[in-house]
């Protein structure tokens, strides 16, 4: 299922969570590492300080794995609901954000 995810970020862990995206420390996580990865390059930080992105994922929790071993580190009041296929987010690019802290 693909989900459209609404969350806060915790900005004090921007440089340890940018550098697990990009150095491959989550990229290579088994088995949604490269979904993780492609979803914060899609999400967008919109007008009220939140984090917008849309990712796939085939627990049947949503982002239960996700959760566990990435997201819950990092961002707090995740929020997701069903959608027929990824769409744009609006707002300003959360992977630039986070590069430059």
């Amino acid at each position: 299922m693909i989900y459209q995810v609404k969350a806060k970020f915790n900005f004090n862990k921007s440089k340890q969570f940018y550098q697990e995206l990009t150095d491959g420390t989550i990229g290579n996580q088994k088995p949604e590492g490269l979904e993780i990865v492609n979803s914060m390059n899609r999400a967008r930080i919109d007008r009220n300080g939140d984090i917008n992105w849309t990712e796939l994922c085939y627990c049947p929790t949503p982002l239960q794995h996700e959760r566990a071993t990435v997201y819950d580190a990092y961002f707090t009041n995740i929020q997701t609901q069903i959608i027929p296929d990824h769409i744009p987010m609006t707002g300003s690019s959360f992977m630039e954000a986070i590069s430059n802290k």
